[in-house]
């Protein structure tokens, strides 16, 4: 079976996907060039922040004598629940930038009349 490479990845579509759709958003609520560009540049931050803190590790010491099949239900046990926290954890991280994002394009605004 061959792998399959993806370009753009999935980030990078998604980022664009992001973009394109505050950009359209924007435009139909009639926004100006000016605004659009710097949605886009705190949109750019606020990704990467984002990005950056959703990538974490850790590791679990496991008691000797366990067989390897108790040791694999643990691992996908494990793996599930902390799936679980991080789709949680970054569905409300995400709310919160949108929030955020709005708070600080409204505010811009406000400087620029």
């Amino acid at each position: 079976m061959s792998n399959i490479l993806e370009f753009p990845g999935r980030e990078k579509q998604a980022y664009t996907y992001l973009t394109d759709q505050l950009s359209s958003l924007l435009r139909d609520k009639g926004a100006d060039d000016v605004l659009i560009a710097h949605a886009t540049e705190l949109l750019t931050k606020v990704y990467g922040e984002l990005k950056d803190e959703s990538d974490f590790s850790f590791t679990v010491n496991l008691p000797s004598g366990l067989d390897i099949d108790d040791v694999q239900r643990l691992q996908e046990e494990i793996g599930t629940g902390v799936e679980a926290l991080r789709q949680h954890h970054h569905s409300i991280v995400i709310r919160m930038a949108a929030q955020l994002l709005l708070t600080e394009l409204a505010l811009f605004q406000r400087s620029r009349d």
